[in-house]
């Protein structure tokens, strides 16, 4: 991916390059993948407007298009779940009631600035802010810091001493827009941590920018490794499924990873069963094991997404019959106490609107839910 020349105005980055920035530092690694669509072609091929107010909303969080995705494209308006997915919304910038500023409870937890601990046996490692492309529903939108390698080493370091650690996982941004040397030293520097038993890496790049995974970055991350790797791909809706995306799964399967899949159940996007069953029954049937189904974060800008629990809860219910139960993931929300991902079937509904996870070690949070939409 191209970088940022500080001398550079913003209009002529984006000219050349096919995005806009929203005011991020300029990155320090040499990215890996496809190069951005111009912003212009992308508009036209799904037919909205590049205007002031859409760029103002690509202030909030970068926009980036890679060809392979773009290809998935169609002219299908406003409903269309892809360019809800992707395109920037003057939403974005209007007042959000309903938004919370830490939407899961990630910065008292940093332990380091790109080390998050929410359990003892994990340590998650923020390796980019980086993504080969921007869903609009993230919930990392505000992270603006790109992590030096130096840094994240740092970080591993750091953990060298935590005996009761299992599992590193690396996300971001997306970790595959590093370089495969990059990925490759920060997997070799997890040596050091005596107990570990397994790596996860989180990624869209197979749904974004199938290219990216090729034989050779399979084969640089297994032998880097010095644990089993698992991979999580993210995945929103079945059009997102391309030959692609299943040629980049087979490369990695191939390679001994296997693979795991997360979806945001988000409103206008895939919240309906039938939607949601085609999903997961074509992941599952791929070998590709459907592990969660977040409820949405309320991260500012993002309330179009947004659904209630009752409405996840009747959608994930409805899933019972359509598909195995092996292929219906766990409906979970990550709680904004920092607390973690919490299964949605076992919150206890105290009163209209709010909600009690208790915890197995006896401690309690509660959830405020978001009104009907």
């Amino acid at each position: 991916m191209p970088n940022r020349d500080p001398h550079e105005t913003r209009e002529a980055h984006e000219a050349r390059t096919g995005e806009i920035d929203g005011g991020m530092a300029a990155p320090t690694h040499r990215g890996a993948g496809s190069p951005a669509v111009p912003l212009a072609e992308v508009a036209a091929r799904l037919g909205v407007p590049l205007d002031a107010t859409t760029r103002a909303a690509m202030r909030r969080l970068p926009a980036r298009f890679p060809r392979p995705y773009v290809e998935l494209f169609r002219d299908g308006g406003p409903a269309d779940p892809l360019r809800r997915i992707a395109w920037p919304d003057p939403e974005e910038t209007d007042f959000d009631a309903d938004a919370i500023d830490d939407p899961v409870g990630e910065q008292p937890l940093k332990s380091h600035p790109f080390l998050i601990r929410k359990y003892r046996d994990r340590a998650l490692l923020l390796v980019t802010h980086r993504c080969h492309f921007y869903c609009r529903f993230c919930f990392r939108a505000g992270q603006t810091v790109e992590p030096r390698l130096g840094e994240i080493l740092d970080a591993i370091r750091s953990l060298r001493g935590e005996t009761g650690l299992r599992e590193v996982i690396l996300s971001g941004g997306d970790p595959l827009v590093l370089p495969d040397e990059e990925l490759a030293q920060i997997l070799r520097a997890l040596d050091a941590l005596p107990n570990l038993r397994n790596v996860r890496i989180h990624t869209r790049a197979p749904v974004h920018d199938p290219p990216r995974v090729t034989d050779r970055l399979v084969g640089r991350l297994i032998a880097a490794s010095p644990v089993p790797l698992w991979v999580a791909v993210h995945t929103s809706h079945p059009r997102e499924l391309s030959e692609g995306f299943f040629r980049a799964a087979r490369t990695l399967q191939g390679g001994g990873i296997p693979l795991l899949n997360q979806t945001v159940l988000l409103r206008g996007v895939n919240d309906d069963p039938a939607t949601l069953a085609e999903l997961f029954g074509a992941l599952f049937g791929a070998g590709i094991k459907p592990y969660y189904l977040h409820h949405p974060d309320r991260v500012a800008g993002t309330a179009r997404f947004r659904v209630t629990i009752e409405r996840g809860l009747a959608i994930h219910r409805a899933l019972r019959g359509r598909i195995s139960g092996a292929a219906i993931p766990e409906y979970v929300l990550d709680l904004p106490d920092g607390s973690g991902k919490f299964p949605v079937e076992r919150l206890e509904r105290v009163r209209d609107g709010l909600y009690r996870a208790d915890h197995g070690d006896g401690r309690a949070s509660h959830y405020f839910d978001i009104k009907s939409v």
